[in-house]
């Protein structure tokens, strides 16, 4: 054997047997500084602090609106129960309303109820469709040059104060429908809902043109949120729709509509809520009467909220006013309902 001294090549980082956690390659030499990955089991997720403000404003915000709605409500039935207590008849049941004499009230809210329901979903099944195809309209069919100024035009619409459309209602729409009026009347009026009832046909001041004007009012609404929620329609469904031959109909049938329904019935309901509420126009328009209430759109009366409006002039007195606000807490249960209903139907969609 050759005693001839060898010269053994540079060892490099991570080679040979003593290769560990110092040393470089897979197992070698890394920066203490960024190991970031804590020991399993011990991991928190890094929260920042804009995170932390946000989440916390977020939070407070639905609380403070929460809080604000239960304040409202307690409120109501605090004023209301003094009014209630010296009622001397049903009032959910009862239709007269007489609360001059505090020693003895009777007001009930049955004719009320009633015309406000009928006078919305009237206003409701008027606008619904018409804002569906301004929607579908504006989405998919309208010319790019055209979309923009239409759309502004239609949304232009919620910004007129409702005692204009109470107005316009009263004073140009009742004559010019006053055909219509009169040939659904003679024709359909073995319908309860086209027949004669206790408002003038002659003299505009009925449910069937307070409806219209309403289905005007809350058109804007319904057809916003539809548009805002057909143009985000995935583009892959619509392309894959055309690849497969569908025409423009049928890609808005099978892809547009099912894709906003929901956003589509919650802004209906939006509407709804506003038509129930809605208090100058409907004051204006409709004419009380001392008749019951038949469930004819040519019927006069008064929606909860023209009603408290007609009584203004007794919220001197506390109890006098509490019957007004017990009416008042009716409608605020009848919104939550509506809400509640119509979350169960996008929910109910969504599944």
């Amino acid at each position: 054997m050759s005693d001839a001294p060898t010269k053994s090549a540079p060892r490099t980082p991570g080679s040979g047997d003593d290769a560990g956690p110092g040393a470089g390659g897979p197992h070698g030499n890394i920066p203490e500084a960024t190991i970031t990955t804590p020991a399993r089991g011990d991991s928190k997720p890094l929260t920042r602090p804009g995170d932390r403000i946000f989440s916390s404003l977020a939070s407070g915000s639905a609380v403070l609106i929460s809080l604000i709605i239960a304040a409202i409500g307690v409120f109501l039935v605090w004023r209301a129960v003094p009014a209630l207590q010296r009622n001397t008849v049903n009032f959910l049941t009862s239709r007269e309303w007489v609360t001059q004499d505090i020693a003895e009230m009777s007001f009930g809210v049955l004719d009320l109820f009633q015309v406000t329901v009928l006078v919305s979903f009237f206003a409701l099944a008027l606008a619904m469709p018409v804002a569906l195809g301004i929607a579908i309209f504006l989405t998919s069919y309208c010319p790019a040059r055209l979309k923009k100024p239409l759309a502004y035009v239609i949304d232009l619409l919620a910004a007129v104060p409702s005692i204009v459309y109470g107005l316009w209602g009263l004073l140009v729409l009742a004559p010019a429908i006053r055909p219509l009026a009169t040939w659904l009347n003679e024709s359909l009026g073995w319908f309860p809902l086209f027949a004669s009832g206790s408002g003038s046909i002659l003299g505009g001041g009925t449910i069937f043109t307070a409806g219209i004007v309403l289905a005007v009012m809350i058109l804007p609404t319904i057809a916003a949120v539809s548009r805002e929620v057909f143009v985000q329609t995935p583009t892959p469904h619509i392309e894959a729709a055309l690849a497969l031959g569908a025409t423009r109909w049928e890609v808005v049938r099978t892809t547009v509509i099912p894709f906003g329904k929901s956003g589509y019935i919650s802004g209906s309901m939006l509407g709804l809520g506003r038509a129930l509420g809605e208090t100058m126009a409907l004051y204006l328009i409709l004419r009380t009467t001392s008749q019951p209430f038949s469930w004819s759109l040519f019927d006069g009366g008064a929606t909860i909220a023209s009603k408290i409006a007609l009584g203004y002039a007794e919220f001197n007195n506390d109890i006098q006013a509490g019957a007004y606000i017990a009416a008042g807490l009716v409608l605020f249960v009848l919104t939550f309902v509506v809400n509640a209903a119509a979350r169960a139907v996008v929910a109910g969609k969504k599944d």
